[in-house]
């Protein structure tokens, strides 16, 4: 269950609640007059359609006498805060990946930010979240940058936008070791790495962009925006995706350049914090 999607684990709750509820004999209306909701929402609770609150979980578990095992199945699903619910799905793809080509016109990408750099980003967007909840972000997305330091790592691509380089992301010194690193991670040929210059002007896809490959599966385009992002799977719109992604490198300055550019924009980070 760690390496199916959340989709999926939510499904092993619906079929686990049907299998517990047809053993002990009663039907969905009986299940839900026991847990007080109707038993139509059971149903939407077995088809994965619908998940529960923790109290009707907790009320299942007695009806049922489950020793607990909803509870424990529900903590572990809706408390698991480390991902965006849109974005946990391609989590796990990655883990799977044999080649990943990422697109990022404003941050850097997750896989190869620093914890100081994710913090920041953390914060931005929510400003009045509990430490706790900021380092277990933090700390799943260095988990997930441990991909790159595998024997196995995926063949790892990426382009960001010159504007990454630009935007002191959590003040001047973190972005200037978020971008130190970024560097290191392309001279130590983990990532091939290019930026798009201002120059370039319009790009062929306006926000984050990720293709992955697979071994035996077939290969997924994931795209994201502010508050959502989609895993695509369909044959024809991946490849619009994978054309897009072949546009915008076509535009991106060669890796050497590339990384002249990084440095550079690296040390005016650092020199502006020596003069202030």
């Amino acid at each position: 269950m760690a390496n199916g999607s959340r989709q999926a684990a939510w499904e092993f709750f619906g079929a686990e609640l049907k299998r517990r509820r047809e053993n002990a004999g009663i039907t969905q209306t009986e299940l839900g007059a026991r847990v007080f909701v109707s038993g139509g929402y059971i149903g939407q609770f077995e088809q994965a359609i619908r998940k529960p609150q923790l109290d009707i979980a907790q009320r299942i578990d007695d009806a049922l006498q489950t020793d607990g095992i909803f509870e424990r199945l529900w903590q572990k699903l809706i408390r698991d805060r480390r991902y965006a619910d849109y974005f946990a799905r391609t989590a796990e793809l990655e883990r799977l990946a044999t080649r990943i080509c990422d697109w990022e016109p404003s941050v850097v990408p997750g896989l190869l930010q620093t914890p100081a750099y994710t913090r920041a980003l953390v914060l931005a967007t929510q400003p009045f979240a509990a430490d706790e909840l900021v380092e277990e972000r933090v700390a799943a997305r260095a988990e997930r940058a441990a991909i790159l330091e595998d024997a196995t790592r995926p063949e790892y691509c990426a382009i960001v936008h010159e504007t990454v380089l630009r935007v002191p992301v959590g003040g001047r010194e973190v972005a200037a070791r978020a971008l130190t690193h970024l560097a290191e991670a392309a001279r130590s040929r983990k990532v091939l790495l290019q930026v798009l210059p201002y120059s370039a002007g319009a790009t062929a896809n306006n926000g984050s962009l990720r293709l992955m490959e697979f071994d035996d599966a077939p290969p997924t385009a994931y795209t994201e925006t502010s508050f959502s992002g989609s895993v695509l799977d369909d044959p024809a719109v991946v490849k619009r995706a994978s054309r897009a992604y072949d546009l915008i490198r076509g535009a991106a300055l060669s890796p050497d350049a590339s990384l002249a550019l990084i440095e550079s924009a690296a040390e005016d980070f650092r020199r502006c914090t020596r003069t202030t």
